[in-house]
């Protein structure tokens, strides 16, 4: 598996056009075929930081769906809304390139 991390802050000044943008922004990466699954978080302490996971099966996937002309336009949206976003590509490790599962 592949994980896609994405993360930033709300733009102070445009909470509520960021809060409208994600109704369709997530739907529209979503529909763009390679994601197996995608997760958000927000800090249990509250604040404007955005931390989101995108899981692809295998880099192919993820250059296939991150090179897509929609996926393309949410992120340039993104950068209008927020501050501070960075971008992360991980890959599985050599050392556990399967899931361990407790009890497993």
């Amino acid at each position: 598996m592949v994980l896609f991390i994405n993360k930033w802050a709300i733009h102070p000044d445009k909470v509520e056009q960021y809060l409208k943008w994600t109704e369709g922004a997530i739907q529209r990466t979503l529909a763009v075929p390679g994601v197996v699954e995608f997760r958000a978080y927000r800090p249990a302490s509250g604040g404007a930081q955005v931390a989101i996971t995108y899981e692809f099966a295998d880099m192919e996937a993820w250059a296939a769906w991150e090179s897509h002309e929609e996926v393309q336009k949410v992120l340039d949206e993104l950068h209008t809304l927020a501050l501070n976003v960075t971008l992360e590509l991980w890959g599985p490790s050599p050392v556990v390139p399967d899931p361990i599962r407790p009890g497993g």
